[in-house]
């Protein structure tokens, strides 16, 4: 890295600890939500929370101020633009933690540490070492087409890994690590997480049957299509995956890339502009219900 680069990144971190970070649009409350139905929150960037059926689950939870590298007190990396639509105190305990690869906007130490209950750990592969030490119940690490029965305490939930198109590694020499989707099914119903992912085929992950919802990312794809799939891209890759609903992460939260922070979810809109009622949610914190 350039001494310019360094001194530019610097200023960033410098400059930003400065800026406001606004309130999220809408504040969920998990307790009104019932254990017959699928309900969830979009709480910001790539973290959900879902109740599906009685079993709470979080996907990739990133609550912290910041993230990226984290010195003591300090965590050098992008600071947030919208606050979490939940703290960690406020969540319910968690039954089930989804984390589909190690970068540290999906895999925040911080607030993995920070989590209530004594939730099951499922990962992409490769990722166990980072979780030692840490009060889970257990961690399941699942290659590629792999599941995994995972028995909480309200009942079993089915996980399977799905490929997508990304990278895994945490400090870029540990580039053997995994990185996943994640298809959820519980009563019948399937729930997809894909995590991060540039465009791919999806036609592999109903495997016959329809998904009810797809959290699919929208942003930072600008430069890095290669890695994030646009939003165009996302309504495509749901298409092949047979969801009925849409659920858009990986944006309006932190400053990755080069686009404007509201592009994504206007072109994400513009390209469901048929069928709208499919979008579950497009603001942080909004609460959605998958109608049974």
């Amino acid at each position: 890295m350039t001494f310019t680069r360094v001194v530019g990144l610097l200023s960033r971190f410098f400059f930003e600890g400065f800026r406001p970070i606004a309130r999220a649009p809408y504040r969920p409350d998990p307790a009104s939500w019932p254990d017959t139905e699928i309900t969830g929150a979009w709480l910001g960037h790539s973290t959900v929370l879902l109740n599906l059926f009685g079993v709470w689950i979080i996907t990739d939870p990133v609550l912290a101020t910041r993230c990226g590298l984290r010195f003591g007190p300090l965590t050098i990396g992008p600071r947030r633009f919208v606050r979490p639509a939940l703290e960690a105190r406020e969540l319910p305990e968690i039954d089930l933690l989804l984390l589909s690869h190690a970068h540290m906007d999906h895999l925040d130490l911080w607030t993995l540490r920070r989590l209530r209950g004594n939730p099951h750990a499922v990962t992409a592969s490769g990722l166990r070492d980072l979780l030692a030490n840490l009060p889970f119940a257990g961690v399941r690490e699942l290659a590629w087409d792999e599941s995994a029965e995972i028995e909480t305490r309200h009942g079993p939930v089915r996980i399977t890994a799905r490929q997508v198109a990304h990278w895994g590694a945490r400090m870029r020499t540990d580039d053997w690590r995994g990185y996943c989707g994640f298809v959820i099914e519980r009563n019948h119903r399937k729930i997809g997480f894909a995590g991060d992912t540039a465009r791919t085929s999806f036609t592999h992950w109903a495997n016959g049957t329809d998904i009810d919802l797809l959290a699919v990312p929208i942003g930072a794809y600008n430069p890095w299509v290669r890695a994030h799939c646009n939003p165009e891209e996302a309504v495509a890759m749901a298409g092949e995956a047979r969801a009925h609903y849409l659920l858009p992460i990986h944006h309006k939260t932190f400053q990755l890339s080069s686009e404007p922070m509201q592009e994504p979810i206007t072109r994400f809109r513009a390209a469901l502009n048929d069928t709208p009622e499919r979008i579950a949610a497009t603001e942080i914190g909004q609460t959605f219900r998958i109608p049974n």
